[in-house]
This record gives structure tokens, sequence and C-alpha cells, in this order.
């Protein structure tokens, strides 16, 4: 009589490896396994990134742009949606005629806010407080010396793009784009029958670090628009804005004529921006 024995056997719990060591390998090897909420997280975070930066932007789109499916992108978006983060914009198809408008993705209000405006709050109430004790014009040269300072730095990158407007405009949309602004641009030619001096650049800026506190003083926006027109060396008008209701922020730059060179913040803003009629900013 004789045993046979597997040489080959595994050790079982209380059999030469303790229970615990079994236990804690399978709880390390499980903890090194992505769950699939957490990945879910960052693939909305890549949806929500790029409706912020491309928005208006389409469900088809945004899956041609992040690989994703169309299934995929639109169970991502109704999340999102759910939320509050983002909504739907209507938006009438170009050469489509009266047909049904479109369905377009972009940050809501809440989204906005979401993304970097901390301590606005006490920014607001010290504003307000300034106003009252030192008067509008206090208020306004706050403005306007915030954007002064941006505009010095912004001055050397603008510059070093020439004198094309398309190119100064592409350089000053990469410096607000450093800043936090998701700022982009997007050229529109003048097609015929109309001249080619109506060719002209759209600026477009996803996101507003100041959205609350031009919400309720505009002269920010104004001391902006102002600054634009400065470092692109043309005058240029306000389409939309955050501020007031609109998904994005949106310049238009006239393209149709050669820059002119500017003074810069160096030498100060003008005394008085609402003298300048081609500044306007309208509601979207």
């Amino acid at each position: 009589m004789y045993s046979m024995t597997n040489t080959t056997s595994v050790p079982l719990a209380g059999q030469g490896a303790p229970a615990g060591a079994l236990r804690g390998g399978k709880r390390a090897a499980l903890a090194s396994v992505p769950s699939a909420a957490d990945a879910d997280e960052r693939t909305r975070d890549r949806v929500l990134s790029a409706v912020l930066e491309h928005g208006p932007v389409s469900a088809a789109e945004l899956g041609d742009m992040l690989g994703f499916t169309p299934a995929a992108v639109r169970r991502h978006l109704d999340h999102l949606s759910r939320a509050g983060v983002i909504e739907v914009k209507r938006v009438a198809r170009a050469g489509a005629g009266a047909g049904r408008p479109a369905r377009r993705y972009v940050l809501s209000s809440q989204g906005q806010s979401s993304l970097g405006d901390d301590y606005l709050n006490i920014a607001t109430l010290a504003l307000k407080q300034l106003g009252a004790v030192a008067g509008d014009e206090a208020v306004r040269q706050f403005a306007v010396e915030r954007f002064a300072e941006m505009e010095r730095r912004y001055a050397p990158e603008v510059e070093a793009a020439g004198t094309d407007i398309t190119a100064r405009a592409q350089a000053l949309s990469a410096a607000l784009s450093r800043d936090g602004f998701v700022a982009s641009t997007a050229s529109i030619e003048a097609k015929a029958p109309l001249p080619a001096a109506l060719s002209s650049v759209q600026l477009c800026q996803g996101h507003c670090p100041i959205q609350q506190l031009a919400t309720q003083f505009p002269v920010f926006c104004d001391a902006e628009t102002e600054m634009f027109s400065r470092l692109v060396g043309v005058d240029v008008r306000r389409l939309s804005t955050l501020a007031r209701g609109g998904h994005v922020c949106t310049t238009h730059i006239p393209t149709g004529r050669p820059a002119v060179t500017v003074a810069t913040a160096t030498s100060g803003a003008p005394d008085n921006l609402d003298e300048v009629s081609n500044h306007l900013q309208e509601r979207p």
C-alpha cells in the first residue's frame, strides 16, 4: 500500500498559507483594477472639457473628437445634463433654410460657475463697497487697471505675430487660453458678391473666470473689449458675452484691413470706454 501525492498542489488556507495573506493578495489585485465608476467619471470629464472648449457642439461631433460611439457619448451627455452642468442650445443649420434647429451642447451657468469662481463673492462685495464709497468711476478704473496688466503681458506675443490681423487674433487667443479663458478663433471669409473687406475672425472664449463679477459690473466686459481692440490693432465688436447670457463670449474682429499700431496699456486706456460705439456688447 502506498499513497500518491500531488507535488504541484496549491496550499490551502490553514495548510501552509495564512488565509489572511490570500485575502490580502486578492484585495490588492482588485484595488489595482480601476472601477467602472472611475472610468465613467474620467470619460465624463473628457466630454465636459470638449463641450467647454468646442461648444456649441453636437453629439456626433463630440463622438468624432473623442473616439466614442454615438450611444456612448449620448449616455455621458445625458448624465451631464441631468447634473445641470451642460445644456442644449438649438442652433439653426447654416444654409438649411427653415429646417429644425440642430441640438448643440454648451456649458450651463451652473457648469460655468463650477470652474474657478473662488473668492468671487468676496470680490463682488468689495467692488460694491468701493462703488458706494468712491463712486462708479472707481470701479471702472479698477477694471481698466486689471486689463492693463493683462495687456502688458499679451502685447509682446501679439506684436510678434506681425501685422496680419488673423495671426494677431490667434496669438491673443493663445494668451487668453493660457490664462484660463478657453479661447479659440474661427476665420469667416466673405464670399462674392460680398467684398473681401468684410472677412473677419471670431474670437471665442468658452470660460470667464470673472463671469459673476462681469454680470454685476459690465464695465469689466467693456474694458476687456477695448484691450482686444488695442492689441489686434483694429476696431472690434463684442457680439455676445457669458455675463449677459451667451454660451460663449464672442468678439467680431474684421480682417479686411491691416492692423494699426496702437499704444498699449503703458499709455493707459481711453478716458471713457462708453465713447467708442463699435465696442458695444449685444445680447445673444
